[in-house]
């Protein structure tokens, strides 16, 4: 059976073992449409335990991950209703967002299982938003990633800070607390979930709380606007410090999902590859400043507008290698490391790129190598030689990142390539095939 009927995005989702075909060469034109950001979507869901009231959302993207929180929400009792997922479409290359709206007026537990928590770490999003509302959460304890560890200490030292209770017990995480209270807390380490975590949290505190070097990303924000229409006073969200001044309640409200930055940065990255001219629409470019700037070091030709980037590159125009460093927003992002070294590849000299934000981000990087890719890793440090012939193979994902920058040297590699575990990508990306195939590429999904 072809996966076109195979519903994803949704709690009776099941990982089917598909696989991308990829016929290299085509270059790319035309229009991909960006879709709502899996990492702004996550939290607005969970913002929504925050408020008995019902919270619209839309352009919620159709992802694994976006159904594994629909599932962990309707376990709690919580009623969701407008998202039901999607079925591959046969064509095209649009967005196929859809709306939810959540009420948790009839929650019934304060547990996030093992067996959702395992498959989506962003599951702990629901801690803050727990222990602020209803005093108690109990959330098992994330595992290891195959990107690195992603502990959640943080987290859990923030929570203590604002007066909670922590304790663990058989793989889980017990945390309480009557009622929080503002405190001052600065993170040792940039933490993105753990901001956002803290931000939901501190809303409902007694008090004001200021947080330090908190994370900066759009998705940071974007969370905190749609709390401030629910009632919160925050100040500051999207800069280094944050301020937060409890409320006794929130009220519901409805907010669109701010675009995918790392969508767009991989389109972005893969048309300036595979060649062609590409409008990447409905982004938000100030959210891939870092990216068109390398871009541009590496003369890559684009223009934007409000709401689109579009990359055009002759098949011969010289690509410019580039030094490159991971850094937390607004620097380089580590989700555009591995697309990113694809396009190194074919640069016109020697590249470095360092990964400073996961110890373990290199794993594209021996399937790369079958594919030809002249790549030696030291550590952190990756030294990719540009000017290589990439040529077609039997690759596998490993990871979310990983698998866009696999299909991304499948556009470009002489001969066919298949990329097999593509679940990884349906996590994390809309119908990438669909996308795809209706700007030029030669790409199908297959079940293996």
């Amino acid at each position: 059976m072809g996966a076109e009927t195979l519903p994803i995005g949704t709690k009776s989702q099941k990982v089917a073992m598909d696989k991308f075909v990829i016929e290299g060469g085509s270059m790319l034109y035309g229009t991909v449409r960006i879709s709502g950001a899996k990492n702004s979507a996550l939290p607005a869901m969970a913002a929504a335990l925050l408020t008995n009231d019902d919270v619209h959302l839309g352009r919620v993207p159709c992802l694994a991950d976006v159904g594994t929180m629909v599932e962990l929400l309707e376990k709690m009792g919580v009623r969701t209703d407008g998202y039901e997922g999607g079925r591959r479409p046969a064509e095209g290359g649009g967005s196929f967002s859809k709306s939810i709206t959540i009420n948790a007026s009839g929650i019934n537990t304060h547990e996030a299982p093992y067996e959702l928590v395992r498959t989506m770490r962003a599951s702990v999003l629901v801690l803050g938003p727990l222990v602020a509302r209803y005093g108690s959460a109990r959330v098992s304890i994330p595992g290891g990633c195959a990107i690195g560890s992603r502990p959640i200490d943080l987290h859990l030292k923030g929570l203590t800070a604002l007066g909670a209770r922590v304790s663990m017990d058989h793989g889980y995480i017990d945390v309480t607390a009557q009622r929080l209270k503002g405190a001052k807390i600065a993170f040792d380490t940039v933490t993105v979930t753990g901001t956002e975590n803290l931000i939901m949290a501190a809303s409902l505190a007694q008090g004001t709380t200021v947080i330090r070097n908190a994370a900066r990303e759009p998705e940071v924000a974007s969370l905190a606007d749609q709390l401030v229409r629910m009632g919160a006073k925050i100040h500051g969200a999207g800069a280094d410090t944050v301020t937060i001044d409890g409320v006794d309640r929130l009220h519901g409200c409805a907010v669109d999902i701010i675009p995918d930055r790392i969508e767009a940065g991989t389109y972005m990255i893969a048309a300036a590859a595979a060649g062609g001219e590409v409008e990447i629409a409905d982004c938000k470019p100030g959210h891939v400043r870092a990216l068109l700037a390398r871009m541009q070091e590496a003369g890559i030709d684009y223009t934007e507008t409000g709401d689109s980037v579009v990359v055009k590159r002759e098949k011969t125009a010289r690509i410019k290698s580039l030094n490159v460093k991971t850094m937390p927003y607004p620097d380089f992002p580590t989700d555009l490391q591995a697309q990113l070294m694809v396009l190194m590849t074919q640069g016109d000299d020697t590249s470095v790129i360092t990964e400073t934000i996961f110890e373990n981000r290199f794993m594209h990087v021996p399937e790369l190598r079958r594919m030809g890719a002249d790549i030696k890793t030291e550590g952190n440090v990756a030294i990719v030689k540009g000017g290589t012939r990439l040529m077609g193979a039997q690759i596998m994902a490993t990871d979310l990142r990983a698998s866009a920058s696999l299909v991304i040297a499948g556009l470009i590699s002489d001969g066919t390539t298949e990329v097999s575990r593509i679940y990884h990508l349906d996590r994390g990306y809309e119908f990438m095939e669909n996308k795809l195939s209706g700007i030029g590429a030669k790409l199908k999904r297959t079940r293996t």
